[in-house]
């Protein structure tokens, strides 16, 4: 750009950049309280901002603020987003802010927050082996770029080798890598660390959660892959022929910040990348100040399908994260596998726990149990850090609790440095039946909540409790499979219950992926810090990811298809079975319903060939989030561009055009919703619908029949609902489903009603 378009540019904007600030706030002589804002700005009027350099942009943020750089002399403006949001990040103190936000041309100024993170056997359980139709006609997401928004990555694990993976597409791809000296080839084909407004920072990985959950997209086939000599098999990602370009926004011992998470959004949709994996996530606030909802938003309407953790923050009700419609919000389950650990106690019952450590050899002599939680102290109880050391537990089994202040592998290092030979640890009563099998530092089980009240009992009401492990190794076929995981994030949104959320679920518990440091008991010996290996991790951070990687993989058998209709395919194929035929049932062992299942559980082949689809435009979010009563300017702030609601029809939540159907209904109420379904299946097909309609409504489909002459057909139906009367059904939900049914697809729909 000529320096004489520059001085016009500022010229023009002289009356928005010259406000003053009053001189009190700049000189004051009081110590200065410097916070990081995301500043929400107009779009610079009459000039189009696609052909503003990035000194353009950092100069028209700058006009904002008060001086370029701190008194300290640290810089003001950290990031200047292109994409993601009209807007940047800069610090300054809550003076500062008032002021800035009487400025002409600003529309939102909110405080950085702090988000939180939220495999052999994925690919077998998803009928995903290499030899399936599915893989070889999506070419394993061979070309797709897959960007992993995380720790960080460690480059040279063997799932990170490009053998057979071609170069990325030159015409899209734009992304590089910060390696020094380049480590990326062309499965990782870009990396990038964004800490505080530098990238001063390598963007490897020192958590080990970044390398997991892109591994677990993404990672290429390493055979014997096997996590302390069990779960042998060989290592994929779901899509193990895509790229991976790596974001580095969550830091250790610092989390992840709301200005870093948009920058590396920012970052990937410059780049080019096709999907973007999200497993962080915070509490629920409005999308206006929701970095992840704003910035995902620019994504997907740049064609950018977005993978999004549902939290780990379950079983609570309306616990669900990262709730936008935009978003594919993906909650966790078990698969049909376990490493065995069988607690036998001295009194020959055996309860069946699991542990991804299985050491060979360990004792069938029956030891003796301590239970330190057995006076009731808490941290004795959850065997915290320090907790154990005044107790005598030398070639002891110790019985401890999950919870507390550390993780359950801590705690067995805890239990080997007071002396202890062994762990059995306890569910606690939140957690149920789901089991995580970590690569503990010493012989362990883990047990449920049921067997581990057994186990307690035994412990304290017999004179000398003793007990033995006895480990099994990998079993498959286990059941329920798939199921619920406890810590799985829960629904309804807190804030817009006319959206069901989670949107699906998919494996999310024990998952074998790329681990840059050592687990079990190598981690506890020196010298090995830079061994590569694999590890057993569960989350919906772990989901989220395979639900990424299966995205790559649609998109690159339909590239015609929209984000919308991705997320449509995948739920409206969804399985809401289990491998026995049941309900999917949650860690109670009792059926888990939707806000826990969303629409079922992901079946990427079915998902390849859906029949019938829903999609949305861009356009259609901005009319729903003028539903939801946003102001303009809050609107604004989301879509990036001036809007004004009373010019727009807006569009509550329920009529927005998605997969499932959320209605609130009170007594003696009549409600019609409206649905367009997109023919993608046969050129001529005829679809009947059928109904479960939720208990206490009535429900009918006009037309009952829709029948389609060609692909890509548009078709819209009513649903009516009606209710009598409510009475103590207020404040509960009732579960239905809608059916479109052809001679070869079955295209489900959840129906949830909220009594009101």
């Amino acid at each position: 750009m000529s320096c004489i378009f520059i001085f016009f540019f500022f010229f023009f904007f002289e009356g928005s950049y010259t406000k003053v600030i009053p001189s009190s706030i700049i000189n004051s002589t009081v110590p200065l309280s410097y916070e990081t804002y995301i500043v929400h700005v107009e779009k610079p009027a009459h000039v189009r901002t696609e052909t503003l350099t990035d000194e353009d942009h950092w100069n028209y943020y700058r006009s904002f603020l008060p001086t370029h750089q701190l008194s300290s002399g640290g810089q003001r403006l950290l990031y200047s987003y292109r994409s993601v949001i009209s807007g940047f990040a800069a610090r300054l103190t809550r003076d500062e802010v008032k002021a800035i936000e009487n400025l002409p041309g600003v529309l939102h100024a909110v405080p950085d927050r702090k988000l939180f993170l939220h495999t052999t056997h994925v690919s077998d359980f998803l009928d995903l082996s290499p030899r399936t139709c599915f893989m070889r006609e999506t070419n394993f997401g061979k070309g797709a770029v897959i960007g992993v928004l995380d720790t960080g990555i460690f480059p040279s694990h063997p799932s990170f080798k490009d053998s057979g993976i071609s170069h990325p597409p030159s015409a899209k791809w734009k992304g590089h890598c910060d390696f020094k000296p380049t480590v990326c080839n062309n499965k990782l084909v870009g990396a990038k660390s964004f800490n505080h407004g530098t990238h001063k920072d390598l963007p490897f990985d020192d958590d080990g959660h970044g390398t997991h959950t892109a591994s677990v997209a993404a990672g290429w086939l390493v055979r014997n892959a096997d996590v302390l000599g069990n779960a042998r098999g060989t290592a994929s990602g779901v899509a193990p022929g895509a790229h991976l370009s790596v974001y580095k926004v969550c830091h250790a011992g610092e989390g992840c910040l709301a200005s870093d998470v948009l920058a590396g959004i920012d970052q990937a949709i410059a780049d080019g990348v096709d999907v973007l994996s999200i497993s962080i996530g915070a509490r629920t606030v409005p999308f206006y100040d929701d970095a992840v909802a704003v910035g995902t938003l620019a994504a997907v309407e740049r064609g950018i399908f977005v993978s999004s953790s549902a939290g780990n923050a379950g079983p609570g009700r309306a616990t669900v994260q990262n709730d936008a419609p935009w978003m594919l919000t993906v909650g966790a389950t078990g698969m049909d596998r376990a490493i065995r650990a069988t607690v036998r106690l001295g009194s020959g019952e055996e309860l069946n726990g699991e542990s991804a450590y299985q050491p060979v050899g360990f004792t069938s002599i029956l030891l003796p149990i301590v239970y330190p939680g057995a006076r009731g102290g808490s941290r004795a109880k959850t065997c915290s850090d320090g907790s154990l050391t005044r107790l005598n537990i030398k070639g002891m089994i110790v019985l401890c609790h999950t919870g507390g202040t550390n993780t359950s592998v801590e705690k067995g290092a805890v239990v080997v440095r007071a002396g202890g030979v062994a762990m059995i640890l306890v569910n606690e009563e939140e957690r149920r039946s789901t089991i995580e099998s970590g690569a503990h530092v010493l012989p362990t089980a883990q047990v449920g909540y049921s067997e581990g009240q057994r186990i307690v009992v035994y412990a304290t009401s017999t004179a000398n409790p003793t007990a033995t492990i006895l480990f099994k190794g990998t079993m498959y076929g286990t059941s329920p499979a798939p199921a619920v995981a406890s810590f799985s994030g829960r629904g309804p949104s807190r804030l817009n219950e006319g959206i069901v959320k989670p949107d699906i679920v998919g494996p999310g518990v024990n998952i074998v992926a790329a681990w840059p440091f050592p687990v079990g008991p190598p981690a506890l010996e020196a010298g090995n810090a830079t061994l590569a290996t694999f590890n057993v991790a569960s989350g919906t951070s772990a989901s989220a990811a395979v639900l990424a990687g299966t995205a790559a993989l649609l998109k690159n058998s339909h590239p015609d298809w929209s984000p919308a209709v991705i997320k449509s395919a995948m739920m409206t194929t969804a399985d809401v079975l289990d491998r026995e035929g049941k309900a999917i049932a949650d860690e109670t062992l009792a059926d888990a319903g939707y806000f826990a299942v969303g629409s079922g559980h992901v079946n990427p082949t079915r998902a390849n060939d859906p029949g019938l689809v829903y999609d949305l435009r861009p356009e259609d979010y901005v009319t729903y989030l003028c539903g939801l009563g946003y102001t303009d300017k809050q609107v604004s702030v989301i879509s990036r561009r001036a809007v004004e609601c009373s010019l727009l029809d807006a569009m509550t939540a329920e009529e927005l055009n998605y997969p499932s159907i959320s209605v609130a209904m009170g007594s003696n109420m009549e409600k019609t919703v409206m649905r367009t379904a997109r023919n993608v299946g046969e050129m001529e097909a005829v679809y009947s619908v059928q109904i479960r309609a939720p208990e206490g409504v009535e429900v009918s489909v006009y037309p009952e029949k829709l029948g389609f002459s060609e692909m890509n057909q548009n078709m819209s139906y009513n649903v009516y609902f009606s209710t009598g009367e409510v009475g103590g059904r207020r404040g509960g939900v009732a579960q239905g489903q809608l059916r479109w049914v052809s001679n070869k697809h079955v295209v489900k729909s959840s129906l949830l009603i909220s009594f009101v």
